[in-house]
């Protein structure tokens, strides 16, 4: 059974730092290309970054762009969410998700972690 661990959301202030991590089980690890997203209150979700395989290659959403930094370490098949110079505007629930590169049907999210900045 495939399941996506997140942990390390919670309330931060404005200008702050929190690391969120994501462990996987029940899958190949390498296999997946590893995606974050956020949705706020009322908001639709959005996506916020993704990270290769093999960790060469990541992308980000513009608004995080050189603030938020994703690593993974496949020895550990966990994935991780740096998040520097927050604002309230990063206030949301993020989730992880899992994405088969190449069978585009496997695809698994986590159950998401909240992150709250206070302005």
């Amino acid at each position: 059974q495939v399941q996506l661990v997140e942990s390390g959301g919670g309330l931060v202030q404005s200008g702050g730092s929190l690391r969120l991590s994501c462990a996987a089980s029940g899958l190949t690890f390498r296999d997946y290309v590893m995606r974050w997203i956020r949705q706020a209150p009322g908001k639709e979700r959005q996506f916020v970054g993704s990270i290769s395989r093999y960790g060469r290659q990541t992308d980000y959403a513009d608004s995080v762009k050189g603030r938020f930094t994703i690593s993974r370490d496949n020895a550990k098949t966990t994935v991780y969410l740096q998040m520097n110079s927050l604002t309230p505007e990063d206030t949301a629930v993020y989730y992880c998700i899992a994405a088969h590169f190449y069978r585009s049907e496997l695809q698994y999210w986590g159950q998401g972690t909240q992150v709250t900045v206070s302005s």
